[in-house]
């Protein structure tokens, strides 16, 4: 459903300046392009989440000539699916891809919807992803908010250097204050404030002096006071959960025969463990994600 559009009584003075800046300086994405099914889009929006644009344009590159529908995925075993992912991280996002396919075909023809609310209700797809592949695919006006948006929105009109950890209310307000009444102009702000995020009002060291609204910015007009909430936290690699499951769904990926236990196991030395069973755990949290598949004999595989 499109959010009730507002009645402001003029045009908000970002809207200009940024707009402006967007048709300059923004980046040449072939999600972006006119005509781009929404498939593929969809498909980027998935990659993109916690993961640079460097990484993803390779793969989503592969991704779209493999499967260029949802039928085209729907039909090959999920494990096929994670293999095709390769490094980009985080691969449940690669399940979720294969679900909505699976979803896709059997409940819309095998075309994706445009309706912001039968998006929502596809598997794995949430709130953001609903709105951006609404608005990005259908041209439609939605509040989009990643972690881009929240900050330029943070910065310039709330005046902190950060959004809150969490997506709160108050933001979905704000950002539903801001769109421009007109579904395509509000479509491509979506876009512009996310891309002005991404290389200019970036998490460290903006670039405040190229910035088309450092001169409405509350933030930088107070002074660019600190950020004052908790503690931001880098995210840890070495050691970690994410490391030792990455490691091991690598030689599953790199396998087209099943592994035995110590075939897989013998990838993680006891020098990468933080603690005892970490190794065990780690495996066991993949099966249980549907991400590993167990065989008899104590083999394992990528879900068939």
């Amino acid at each position: 459903m499109t959010p009730a559009k507002t009645s402001p009584a003029a045009v908000h003075p970002l809207h200009r300046p940024i707009l402006a800046w967007y048709d300059m300086h923004n980046r040449d994405l072939p999600w972006r392009e006119p005509g781009c099914p929404a498939w593929h889009i969809l498909i980027s929006e998935i990659m993109l989440q916690q993961t640079p644009v460097s990484r993803v344009l390779p793969i989503w590159k592969e991704w779209v000539e493999r499967w260029p529908t949802p039928a085209d995925m729907a039909k090959e075993p999920p494990g096929e699916v994670i293999r095709a992912w390769g490094r980009l991280g985080y691969p449940r996002r690669a399940l979720r891809l294969h679900a909505c396919a699976q979803a896709i075909v059997d409940q819309h023809g095998g075309e994706v919807p445009g309706d912001h609310a039968e998006l929502l209700a596809l598997p794995g797809i949430g709130s953001y992803t609903a709105a951006a592949v609404a608005s990005f695919a259908f041209g439609q006006r939605h509040a989009v908010l990643d972690t881009n948006v929240r900050r330029v929105f943070a910065r310039t009109v709330t005046g902190t250097e950060y959004p809150p950890p969490a997506v709160t209310a108050a933001e979905t307000r704000l950002a539903t204050e801001l769109l421009p009444e007109e579904d395509a102009r509000a479509a491509r702000w979506a876009v512009a404030v996310m891309e002005l995020g991404a290389l200019i009002c970036t998490a460290r060291s903006p670039k405040c002096v190229d910035c088309p609204v450092s001169a409405q910015c509350a933030w930088r007009l107070a002074g660019s006071p600190p950020h004052s909430g908790p503690a931001r936290k880098g995210q840890a690699w070495a050691g970690t959960d994410r490391q030792i499951r990455g490691a091991l769904m690598a030689a599953l990926r790199g396998s087209r025969e099943p592994l035995s236990h110590p075939q897989l196991v013998i990838q993680v030395p006891d020098s990468a463990l933080r603690e005892p069973g970490q190794r065990s755990r780690c495996l066991s949290g993949l099966i249980e994600d549907g991400l590993v598949e167990p065989l008899p004999g104590d083999h394992y595989q990528l879900p068939a």
